[in-house]
């Protein structure tokens, strides 16, 4: 690999796959729908291989590439995937030969130029490049405004500068190819708040705030979330609106 990459997410790779929540079977329908072929797509920076899983369904072959070796080996074999431990900016893939190329929550961490030089070489002409991110959840407003507190103020000097991006919904990112306007996604999970605490012991922050301060503030958050959650073993709703761009390769 000729370009380093900031590995925030290796060391949590085990919980990573765990507590993340799944993206809709409706968003990869979609993107099926509109790629020029429904052969092979990429998933680029693919984590434990949440949308991996998703795209199989609709394709028939998925690369699943990400440069953390332990993410790669913590995802789950599933005929039709290939994981392949390798950069965004250096997949190794042949020209001209992917239908569709996806990044969920992970273009921030990418050398962007780079990465959309390597997305022109891979994409065959009209092929898809889908890029979505997701910021705070929603349960309640009690819940969300403890939530919103731990993020901003407790963790908000850990968290890296790339996460800026995702604040604004990749709104500064010039992206290369032709617009497509897409309708509306979100993700819903049905979690206790045990699973929910597992999710955001995940974010990168919490690792930075722990190796700075050598505790965790994850033990005062699940206090302050008893208070609104009444019995922690409950299910509740979650919900994380996406914030989804598409681009389409004309030549």
């Amino acid at each position: 690999m000729s370009l380093e990459f900031k590995d925030h997410f290796s060391i949590n790779s085990e919980n990573y796959k765990k507590y993340r929540p799944e993206y809709p079977a409706a968003l990869f329908a979609y993107l099926a729908s509109i790629s020029p072929a429904k052969e092979i797509a990429w998933d680029c920076g693919t984590g434990s291989g949440q949308t991996a899983k998703g795209l199989i369904n609709f394709f028939k072959r998925v690369v699943a590439s990400d440069p953390s070796r332990p993410q790669i080996e913590n995802a789950k074999e599933i005929v039709g995937i290939k994981y392949l431990v390798a950069t965004a900016e250096n997949s190794s893939l042949e020209n001209e030969n992917i239908d569709l190329i996806t990044v969920s929550q992970a273009l921030h961490w990418f050398r962007i130029g780079h990465f959309f030089k390597e997305s022109e070489r891979v994409l065959k002409p009209n092929g898809i490049l889908a890029v979505w991110s997701y910021n705070l959840l929603s349960v309640t407003p009690s819940i969300d405004k403890i939530i919103s507190h731990f993020y901003s103020k407790t963790l908000g000097d850990y968290w890296p500068k790339e996460r800026r991006l995702v604040e604004n919904g990749y709104n500064e990112i010039v992206f290369p190819f032709m617009e497509v306007i897409p309708p509306n996604f979100e993700m819903k999970a049905e979690w206790n708040l045990h699973e929910l605490i597992g999710y955001i012991s995940t974010w990168s922050a919490v690792k930075e705030f722990q190796s700075a301060n050598n505790a965790s503030p994850i033990g005062s958050l699940y206090e302050e979330a008893c208070q609104y959650w009444c019995e922690p073993s409950k299910k509740m709703t979650i919900n994380w609106p996406l914030t989804l761009k598409i681009r389409k390769k004309i030549t």
